[in-house]
């Protein structure tokens, strides 16, 4: 069995997965909340409490994690760990474990996703191979280029969610202001693109261009939480100021995916992982996103050939830190489990 894990800032989501003709099939999967954990470990050992009689069988695991991965060492931004390969070993007892960045885990789950599992958000050349960029809002903003080597992508992480949020409009100017403000200086485009992002298009719409906010709103938002009720209330129509919200939002969300696409040469198309895109398609589509996407001058023609696809499958980064654990262990032990379980083995 392969164990892995997708560590995020609130919660820890881990999985227990086999093979079966070839193909990761879930064995088990539970979500914990971070902030009631010292250590990873004890996270791990809480998910393991259930499979006591089969832990012997685990015999490679991968976490996907936020933030640059370095010798194998990795410090979380939003919760007091340090994480280290070594010591995960040692303390689980578990002989091949790998730490990797989280949209790495992503762009690894890609090739492992069912069809029905991504929606064609814009078709652009269905045909077309090439190299793939993937952009995830969630709690922030995760970017990786999908290197494509002649036989399979390789995923590439980056911190590209932290470059500068470049303003292309007035009210996007008006905004870049007003956080330049309130942030007292710089801003990355994961201020505006990600869950924090939502509050803060929010808030500059509330305050500055003074949008009303009724009053069943402002009690939903205090009881509720705010980006499902902004997003839920955009879909709807139920408010205007959710509505152009979630307008601003996809809009610069589809003009920085049209700058990875740019940057990798994503011929083989942009993926959108993350939490927050399954649960606006509706938004995605009312022409927002892929008018920023296109939106690129004289190189709009060839934005207009990359395929956009929105992944559904939240277990994408458990798949790929999956994939990724059996093929280390695979490479490190010359034994496969992927290829002893196909009919042909």
């Amino acid at each position: 069995m392969i164990l892995a894990g997708d560590v995020g800032g609130t919660k820890v989501h881990l999985a227990l997965y086999e093979f079966i003709d070839g193909r990761l099939k879930g064995v088990r999967d539970q979500k914990f909340p971070a902030h009631e954990f010292a250590t990873l470990e004890d996270v791990v050992n809480k998910f393991l409490e259930g499979v006591e009689d089969r832990k012997s069988e685990i015999i490679a695991a991968c976490f996907g994690c936020p933030g640059p991965v370095r010798d194998g060492r990795l410090k979380l931004t939003n919760l007091p760990w340090t994480l280290d390969a070594r010591e995960l070993q040692s303390s689980l007892g578990i002989r091949h474990i790998s730490l990797i960045n989280d949209l790495e885990a992503n762009g690894y789950g890609v090739p492992e996703l069912a069809p029905d599992k991504i929606f064609t958000l814009h078709a652009g050349d269905s045909e077309a191979v090439g190299h793939r960029g993937l952009i995830a809002a969630g709690t922030g903003l995760g970017e990786a280029m999908l290197i494509w080597d002649g036989k399979c992508h390789r995923p590439i992480p980056s911190e590209g969610g932290h470059c500068d949020f470049a303003a292309r409009t007035d009210r996007e100017v008006a905004l870049l202001q007003h956080l330049r403000r309130t942030l007292n200086g710089r801003v990355s485009f994961e201020r505006v693109v990600s869950g924090l992002g939502i509050k803060n298009v929010y808030g500059y719409l509330r305050d500055v261009e003074k949008l009303d906010e009724p009053q069943w709103l402002r009690d939903r938002l205090a009881a509720e939480d705010p980006n499902a009720v902004i997003g839920t209330c955009a879909e709807d129509g139920s408010s205007s100021i959710c509505f152009e919200t979630m307008k601003l939002f996809s809009a610069a969300y589809g003009a920085e995916t049209g700058n990875i696409a740019l940057k990798v040469l994503a011929t083989g198309g942009m993926y959108l992982g993350g939490g927050i895109a399954p649960k606006i398609l509706k938004t995605l589509q009312n022409g927002a996103f892929t008018q920023a996407f296109l939106d690129k001058g004289r190189l709009s023609p060839l934005l207009q050939s990359i395929p956009v696809r929105v992944i559904l499958d939240d277990t994408c980064a458990l798949l790929g830190a999956a994939a990724y654990a059996e093929a280390r262990a695979a490479e490190l032990s010359g034994h496969s489990e992927r290829a002893a379980s196909t009919t042909h083995a």
